[in-house]
């Protein structure tokens, strides 16, 4: 952890001793009363954190908190539900990469059991983003959001933003990197792609279709290659 991040009510009582922050600050960082390292609140501002006292049961902790981290990149990912397994890989790896918000919904040719995954209903896609953004040495987590269907997350996107969606069968160029930096929408199908019913509704929708390349790749690098592509702004 290159951050140790807090929800905001956490900071007001000491760190359970069996909590894995606190494992990794004594067993890791090795920090005994007296010692600071950097620690943020989630979705807030960022600083120092001073060992105040150690017991059997927790860590007594103090803040010094400095200003508000800057906003996240205006980067929005539209994401067929994947399996359990993506799906964390996508969460952790595309909050590390600062996008604004991802927007989940099932596909036609996608399976309906992974969006009823505990990994949704147990609050284990929150810390996947909290661990994605204390890697990256930020507080900023994405937005996440679940629609019905594709129209209805659609119909929820911000007004105006660039819309890609990558697509190995049909897209007849590659995802080029923006000359400025816009809002951008990144959409992503199923493991078995998209129906030909969901490329007319991308395209109705202003989407234009772009691969990466010829080479097949797995969902979770295939965000993390085209965020990339869209972050590296000439």
């Amino acid at each position: 952890m290159n951050l140790i991040l807090f929800d905001r009510s956490e900071t007001e009582r000491p760190l359970p001793r069996g909590d894995p922050r606190a494992v990794h600050l004594l067993t890791v960082l090795r920090r005994g009363c007296g010692d600071s390292f950097d620690a943020g609140i989630a979705d807030g501002p960022r600083g120092k954190a001073t060992v105040d006292a150690v017991d059997a049961h927790g860590i007594t902790l103090s803040f010094a908190w400095g200003p508000e981290p800057r906003a996240l990149d205006p980067i929005h990912l539209l994401v067929a539900v994947p399996r359990p397994q993506t799906a964390r890989k996508i969460l952790g790896e595309a909050a590390a990469l600062g996008i604004a918000s991802i927007r989940l919904f099932p596909s036609e040719k996608g399976e309906a059991g992974y969006a009823s995954s505990s990994l949704w209903s147990s609050g284990e896609w929150r810390q996947r983003l909290m661990d994605g953004t204390a890697q990256a040495f930020d507080t900023r987590l994405p937005q996440v959001l679940h629609a019905a269907s594709l129209a209805e997350a659609l119909a929820a996107l911000p007004q105006g933003p660039v819309r890609t969606a990558l697509d190995n069968y049909e897209a007849t160029q590659r995802l080029v990197a923006p000359s400025a930096v816009v809002p951008t929408v990144l959409a992503f199908g199923p493991e078995r792609g998209w129906s030909a019913q969901e490329r007319d509704i991308l395209r109705a929708a202003g989407f234009g279709l772009a691969h990466l390349g010829t080479r097949v790749l797995r969902t979770e690098t295939a965000v993390v290659a085209a965020v990339a592509i869209v972050k590296a702004v000439a």
